[in-house]
C-alpha cells in the first residue's frame, strides 16, 4: 500500500509541475494566471517606463523586449508602490555600480 500512496503522489506531483511548466511558457505580457486552491498567481508584464518612476500613474513601457516574472499574491498591482520601489532599486545598483 505505501509503494501505491507514494507511486500516486509521485505522478500527481509530476504531472502538476508538467502542467505548470507548459502554462507558464503560454504566457504573454500583461496575463494573469490564477492558481485554483492557490494562494498565489503568476504574472508576466513589462517594466515601467524609467521616466514614468517618479510619476503619481506610472506605464508599461510597451517596447521592453524582457518582461517580468512575478510569482506571489494575487492582489499584487504591477504598477504599484512595491514594484515601483523595486524598479528604482533595480537602476540605482545599475547606476552606482552595485548590479551583475
Amino acid at each position: 500500500m505505501k509503494k501505491t500512496g507514494a507511486l500516486v503522489s509521485g505522478l500527481v506531483l509530476t504531472f502538476t509541475l508538467l502542467g505548470g511548466m507548459v502554462i507558464a511558457q503560454e504566457l504573454g505580457p500583461g496575463e494573469v494566471i490564477r492558481v485554483e486552491g492557490a494562494a498565489y498567481c503568476h504574472m508576466k508584464f513589462p517594466a515601467a517606463r524609467e521616466d514614468s518612476l517618479s510619476w503619481a500613474n506610472p506605464v508599461f513601457d510597451e517596447g521592453a523586449v524582457h518582461a517580468i516574472d512575478y510569482y506571489g499574491s494575487c492582489d499584487y498591482d504591477p504598477l504599484g508602490i512595491d514594484e515601483i520601489e523595486a524598479q528604482q532599486r533595480v537602476i540605482l545598483r545599475g547606476i552606482y555600480g552595485e548590479g551583475e
